[in-house]
């Protein structure tokens, strides 16, 4: 009883102070409607339609690509047609110093002045190489825009690869070449490639030791001077506007040289098998088949990329949380069933015309043969009708265009999108056009897609005991 008495009390000494000191009666309003007189802003829309992606071409070749997006910062990119597919015997690995070489000393500065400039304005720069492309990117707030696109071109466009610094990264590169045996994962994902490919795509993406000795800075910039050419370079940019971008596009790389139209090296899937001996607790097994067409067959590259959504997996130490791939195939039925397996997981790696699928595992020795068994059942199952239920497509879909759209919130991403997709088809293809496919994929295309992948022939790497690993031939006659 006295509990309801109080709020009443205080009520009515709330209303007696303010009358004796002359206030007027407090009113009484809620939140669920407007204050009076206060003037609201219209509301945004449901939906809010991306900026368009804007592309010029200069009369060398190179072309610049903006999507304007609001926010205070912006991301700017040099996306290159080159990579380790390009290299020769001569110059092995060179892609792979290019990366370490990039943002050094230029004809207009010292990497000291470079990194003092980059600390000024708060910008964060990376560069990274990969088997058909190598990136160089910019982060930065847009009111120090300017100066990260003078930057950026200067170290695109004059870099002097002075020997001293590339003797110091060619010391790096060794260290990281001897911690790649110890390392089993990178090892044998660079291994998936070196043996599953014969021509250019067997070429190494980490350079091996031997080359490492015959590279100097004159193979470096013969290389560079053949392959960063105008019509193989594209310049583009997420938070930037179109106009600005070209502006100083134009007056800083019409100069550019343009090289001589270059074909693709070719590349031919063959699959096959190699094996690594290591003094370890754990045995790690990879098995891949290829992905026929790859980025260029969108629609087969889309279903690929929901399938491995679909079959998921992870560590046994980082089963996380709903949202994480607690529901996906591989953790229901591997991980939460066979607690010996450390790693269980479906890995991809796709190329303009090829690609890898499969799945990646890690367990004690003695659990190895029933683990690359139960990998090869799962693969199977993907790939036959009735296996995989709608409720599983579309939790799959869901996550994969939930993954898709959250990425695209950062404009680094964004700037790499449009970047990567000029070089591989010449065009910037908008969300929708993929989200479209995604949403028309049937369980008939998961089983068909998987067993297109599964009519080539495995790839299977593996590092630690590997003579407990299953014979290869075993391995072919399970998927015939």
């Amino acid at each position: 009883m006295l509990s309801g008495m109080l709020p009443r009390l205080r009520s009515s000494t709330t209303r007696a102070l303010r009358k004796l000191c002359g206030l007027a009666p407090a009113r009484d309003n809620s939140l669920l409607h407007p204050l009076p007189g206060l003037d609201l802003p219209p509301p945004l829309p449901d939906n809010l339609g991306r900026s368009p992606t804007r592309v010029t071409t200069l009369p060398n070749g190179i072309r610049v690509a903006t999507e304007d997006v609001p926010g205070p910062s912006a991301c700017i990119g040099f996306f290159v047609n080159s990579g380790s597919v390009y290299e020769s015997a001569e110059t092995t690995g060179v892609s792979y110093l290019l990366e370490k070489m990039a943002f050094k000393d230029t004809k207009h500065r010292g990497h000291r002045n470079l990194v003092h400039e980059l600390e000024l304005t708060g910008g964060n720069v990376g560069a990274s190489c990969s088997r058909e492309q190598m990136v160089y990117s910019y982060d930065t707030l847009k009111g120090f825009m300017p100066e990260a696109i003078e930057i950026l071109i200067d170290c695109m466009r004059n870099p002097l690869f002075l020997q001293e610094e590339v003797e110091r990264q060619l010391v790096l590169a060794r260290e990281e070449v001897q911690d790649l045996q110890k390392n089993p994962e990178r090892f044998l994902h660079e291994q998936l490639n070196l043996v599953g490919y014969s021509g250019a795509l067997a070429n190494p993406l980490i350079a091996p030791e031997d080359a490492l000795a015959r590279i100097n800075d004159k193979i470096i910039q013969k290389f560079y001077h053949e392959n960063y050419t105008a019509d193989r370079v594209v310049l583009a940019a997420s938070g930037v506007d179109h106009e600005s971008l070209l502006n100083y596009a134009e007056c800083l790389l019409n100069d550019w040289h343009k090289g001589s139209p270059v074909e693709k090296p070719k590349s031919t899937y063959v699959g096959g098998d190699s094996r690594h001996r290591a003094d370890s607790d754990m045995t790690h097994v990879a098995l891949a088949f290829e992905v026929p067409g790859g980025w260029l067959q969108e629609r087969d590259a889309t279903t690929m990329t929901v399938i491995q959504t679909l079959m998921g997996g992870g560590g046994s130490f980082s089963s996380g949380g709903p949202g994480k791939g607690m529901h996906s195939r591989l953790y229901l039925r591997v991980l939460n069933k066979y607690h010996s397996v450390q790693s269980f997981s479906a890995i991809s790696n796709i190329y303009d015309n090829t690609g890898l699928f499969g799945i990646y595992l890690t367990t004690p020795p003695d659990f190895v043969v029933k683990a690359v068994d139960v990998a090869i059942s799962e693969l199977i199952a993907v790939a036959t009708p009735g296996e995989v239920t709608e409720v599983e497509l579309q939790r799959a879909k869901n996550s994969t265009i939930s993954s898709v759209l959250m990425n695209l919130e950062s404009r680094a991403i964004v700037a790499e999108d449009i970047g990567r997709q000029l070089l591989t088809y010449d065009c910037r293809k908008p969300i929708d056009y993929f989200l479209r496919y995604m949403e028309e994929i049937t369980v008939d295309d998961i089983t068909t897609c998987a067993r297109k992948m599964l009519s080539s022939q495995p790839t299977m790497v593996s590092w630690g005991d590997v003579d407990k690993v299953p014979p290869y031939e075993f391995v072919c006659k399970r998927f015939q």
